[in-house]
């Protein structure tokens, strides 16, 4: 009988809010800082308290540092493989932009699903190749973790736990507000604890 698995807990938080956020531009890699609508929203913001223990780590993008520490993390390790997709020539446009100037080539890529790709930039499956090797040290080292990260991060972990190929709608609606939290085991495989755990006081 083979031995069982050790598991360890993954807690997924997305950055609050920017000025591109609110103008629906695409940010991808382009370092964006919260805006100040997007601070207060996280100053809103209550960690549950099982994930205080957690060791805590980063996007080395500032909007994904500013939220950690206003989430009150005393010590933040930086981890280059939980940036953002990239989307090199299309950032800083908005959907409407690219509906508008370039539908066919948009339509032909979104339904690449996993494999979509914008001119020079990353494919969610590059992403989760990326993440990959990540998930693989979160599970070596064992220590349960929280990574404050982005929108394309979470979604290509929530590829890999479910199988997701992203031709379809999300398997679940995600409330970017919340803690997503996963568990990764011992070989490195991912799976969907609890999503959307409320960060909002009572």
């Amino acid at each position: 009988m083979s031995a069982k698995r050790k598991s360890t807990p993954l807690a997924l938080i997305r950055h609050g809010t920017t000025e591109w956020n609110a103008d629906g531009r695409i940010q991808g890699s382009t370092d964006i800082p919260l805006s100040e609508v997007g601070r207060a929203e996280v100053r809103s913001w209550k960690v549950p308290a099982e994930f205080r223990d957690f060791v805590w780590i980063s996007s080395p993008l500032a909007r994904a540092r500013e939220t950690a520490a206003l989430l009150g993390a005393n010590s933040v390790a930086i981890e280059p493989r939980i940036r953002e997709m990239d989307w090199d020539q299309w950032e800083g446009l908005s959907l409407a932009d690219l509906r508008k100037n370039f539908a066919a080539e948009l339509a032909e890529k979104e339904a690449r699903g996993i494999d979509f790709q914008a001119p020079g930039g990353e494919s969610p499956r590059q992403v989760m190749a990326r993440i990959t090797p990540w998930l693989a040290d979160i599970a070596k080292a064992g220590k349960p973790t929280v990574a404050v990260t982005h929108k394309g991060v979470v979604r290509a972990t929530l590829a890999l736990a479910t199988g997701w190929d992203m031709q379809d709608k999300w398997p679940v609606k995600i409330d970017w507000s919340s803690v997503q939290l996963f568990a990764v085991d011992d070989e490195g495989e991912l799976t969907a604890e609890r999503l959307n755990i409320a960060m909002a006081p009572a």
